[in-house]
């Protein structure tokens, strides 16, 4: 892809993000309204479902990259010394996979208990 073509590919993955997330969001409220799990248990059963622990997968992978487009925009744009930037956008990439291996953790002890 050209340089050119990048931030056409940025922008469509910010929105198409952003359409998942809200989507997801309001089916999550919905669900809590007419059918709010009683208990732990419950919570915990509703989430180890297939379908819905695919989602919050999805959910959770949208949400980072999310993050790391709309993160990477703002410190490319506003930091300009090459060795800062690439040092910050360094130490975002890493908290974001450390919150991506932590949901992966959370999604697995949900679907083994």
């Amino acid at each position: 892809m050209s340089r050119q073509a990048s931030g056409l590919w940025a922008w469509f993955l910010q929105r198409a993000t952003a359409i998942y997330l809200m989507l997801f969001i309001l089916y999550v409220l919905q669900h809590m309204i007419f059918h709010a799990p009683a208990d732990h248990a419950a919570w915990q059963a509703w989430v180890a479902q297939p379908l819905v622990s695919l989602g919050g997968l999805l959910f959770f992978a949208s949400l980072l990259l999310h993050a790391w487009v709309g993160i990477r925009d703002v410190i490319i744009d506003y930091v300009h010394p090459t060795a800062i930037r690439v040092s910050v956008l360094t130490v975002i990439g890493f908290v974001l996979v450390g919150c991506a291996a932590w949901v992966l953790q959370i999604i697995i002890l949900a679907q083994i208990a």
